[in-house]
């Protein structure tokens, strides 16, 4: 088996609320190995994003620990977490946030130039080719369709080479055909990098994908199953 590449331990999140605390995770565990893909899934309200932010290190926990690629990160300031995120996260969300003044291929060449990594701008081609957008690398954003903004989240996301993949309903905003496709890519790059999928949704039929499955009510951990 892998050695563990995002690990959780009792970990929750309580906010003050009007009439007291109120606990948006009751504390869970979950361990990854390596190439592990899981999806996190529930209704909405039910944590899931909440969930994700902890263990990619966006947000602090009210309890417990995560350790993320050898880096316990709630023992490190912003600053370190930052830089763990930089070196060994991707993100895939929604809203693909894409920087409009960039066009596609910069977009892309971003995390590699802010990790000084060298020539950003021929591995950002080569992963735009990957995503089938390989006429697209001067485009800006708003001349892209839904899909390929999202092909060129996916191809920024693993850009950086990262350990784990954090991907938000990231098919969210598609149809269901263009969704498909989405969803396809992300897998297919997965498998063929050996990184580590989370995966946050609602799709049921997308989450079937993963080798794990743990489901969210009402903050609570209610179900875990492995395909």
């Amino acid at each position: 088996m892998s050695a563990s590449i995002l690990t959780a331990r009792h970990l929750s999140k309580v906010v003050p609320g009007a009439e007291g605390a109120l606990t948006i995770l009751h504390p869970l565990a979950l361990d990854l190995a390596a190439g592990d893909s899981l999806a996190i899934v529930g209704a909405s309200g039910s944590g899931k994003s909440t969930l994700l932010g902890l263990l990619a290190g966006l947000d602090t926990p009210s309890s417990g620990e995560v350790t993320l690629a050898g880096n316990n990160l709630t023992e490190l300031d912003e600053d370190q977490r930052a830089r763990v995120r930089a070196e060994q996260v991707g993100f895939v969300f929604q809203a693909f946030q894409l920087i409009d003044s960039l066009t596609a291929l910069e977009n892309v060449m971003l995390p590699m130039e802010l990790e000084g990594k060298p020539d950003a701008a021929g591995k950002a081609h080569a992963l735009l080719e990957r995503v089938g957008l390989g006429h697209r690398l001067r485009h800006w954003p708003r001349q892209l369709s839904g899909g390929e903004q999202q092909r060129v989240a996916i191809a920024r996301a693993f850009a950086s080479e990262p350990a784990v993949l954090f991907a938000d309903e990231p098919t969210g905003n598609l149809d269901s055909h263009t969704g498909q496709h989405i969803s396809d890519l992300l897998f297919e790059l997965n498998r063929e990098r050996g990184t580590t999928l989370v995966l946050v949704t609602h799709d049921e039929r997308l989450a079937s994908r993963c080798q794990r499955h743990i489901r969210l009510d009402a903050g609570r951990l209610v179900a875990a199953t492995e395909a």
